[in-house]
């Protein structure tokens, strides 16, 4: 784990508690009123150091003596000294962290309920041919479900695959997470290693099965694929050129540890990276989608709700509006005219149904690279 990231490095303590009172110093201050320019003469304005660097990028140039300084300073001169106590620092330092590491550390008021059920695996196929899986959590259950859906995929003849992980929020077993990449990746790849950085451990996870499809593939996520989720998009763009459509990942390719504080509180801290083959880590900033699509999460929740009664296809194909044709003419009506003023009517009245443009943006994908790949 690189410095930039998962370390805590000597002096972030001060750094950061200097992070939280700066802002309240601020404010003790006033600025100096300025005196207007003399006529006919124009006044250059004054370079401000904050005009280009964020108060972050400011607090990080500095260097461990003036991080002293400035907390030398601050307990002498600033005018609350009950806000730099030993304990009210260390609360600030605790926040910064929380706040900087906000992926890998999180402070939970308790033990947590009982947990929501886990999103269910559900299927479908698109225009004969195009196969479409949202695993929903990487669990046991639903892989078994997949791989059933895989083998009919394969009497039915389905040669274009859409894999869609923005049902994959829950935390996730990595040895599980594995075990799905392992359907779709060549046999004797190294999949991801799971890094503790602190033990020096590494559990390298590898692919000993052939897989059971092959052909064009496409992965759909957002910021609520996280975990298992994100390494096994990122194995199968890396092994199956699939495209990751939507947008990016959580940033929690990671294994949590929660630990109990003597107030009842439970600190959670990410004790493990998922790291790629080529030596990139997911954490904190994520899988990077190709093909980015804005979607609305709650119009996504309402499409996957709906989508076990109605399918998928409604929310992604537009209704056909109607024609001008010789049976109108004849009757001398035109439901173009009457269907749009029929939409008029309605405006504001009744709400448009829900769409999937990141699916939709897939079937596209997928079917443009399919003609391609026949020419």
């Amino acid at each position: 784990m690189d410095n930039n990231r998962g370390m805590f490095r000597p002096g972030w303590r001060a750094t950061i508690v200097i992070s939280i009172l700066a802002t309240s110093a601020a404010f003790a201050q006033s600025p100096a009123p300025s005196s207007p320019p003399a006529p006919g003469k124009s006044v250059a304005p004054s370079p401000s150091p904050s005009a280009t660097l964020t108060r972050e990028e400011l607090i990080n140039s500095l260097s461990p003596a003036d991080v002293q300084a400035a907390i030398t300073l601050l307990k002498n001169n600033f005018t609350n000294p009950d806000a730099i106590t030993e304990t009210e620092m260390n609360r600030a330092m605790l926040e910064g962290l929380l706040t900087r590491q906000s992926h890998g550390l999180m402070l939970l008021p308790s033990r947590e309920g009982a947990p929501a059920p886990d999103a269910v695996f559900y299927s479908e196929i698109f225009e004969d041919h195009i196969g479409y899986l949202r695993l929903g959590a990487l669990t046991n259950s639903n892989l078994k479900a997949m791989d059933k859906k895989l083998a009919e995929f394969s009497q039915k003849k389905v040669d274009a695959l859409i894999v869609d992980l923005r049902d994959s929020s829950t935390a996730s077993n990595f040895q599980v997470a594995a075990e799905f990449a392992k359907r779709f990746c060549p046999k004797g790849k190294l999949l991801f290693t799971l890094r503790k950085p602190v033990a020096r451990q590494d559990q390298p996870f590898t692919s000993e099965r052939d897989p059971a499809f092959q052909g064009v593939m496409a992965v759909l996520a957002d910021q609520e694929t996280a975990g298992g989720a994100e390494a096994l998009a990122s194995v199968l763009r890396l092994y199956d050129k699939a495209l990751i459509i939507g947008q990016s990942t959580a940033g929690r390719a990671v294994e949590y540890s929660d630990s109990p504080l003597p107030g009842g509180k439970i600190l959670r801290v990410a004790t493990a990276e998922v790291v790629l083959p080529d030596g990139q880590s997911l954490f904190p900033d994520g899988a990077k989608p190709d093909l980015p699509v804005e979607m609305s999460m709650s119009e996504k929740r309402q499409i996957f709700q709906l989508s076990p009664d109605k399918g998928m296809a409604p929310f992604i194909y537009e209704t056909e509006r109607p024609h001008l044709n010789e049976a109108s003419l004849l009757a001398g009506t035109n439901p173009e005219l009457d269907a749009a003023e029929a939409q008029r009517h309605n405006r504001g009245r009744e709400k448009l149904p829900a769409r999937d443009p990141v699916l939709q943006r897939a079937l596209d994908l997928v079917t443009s690279l399919e003609i391609y790949q026949r020419r």
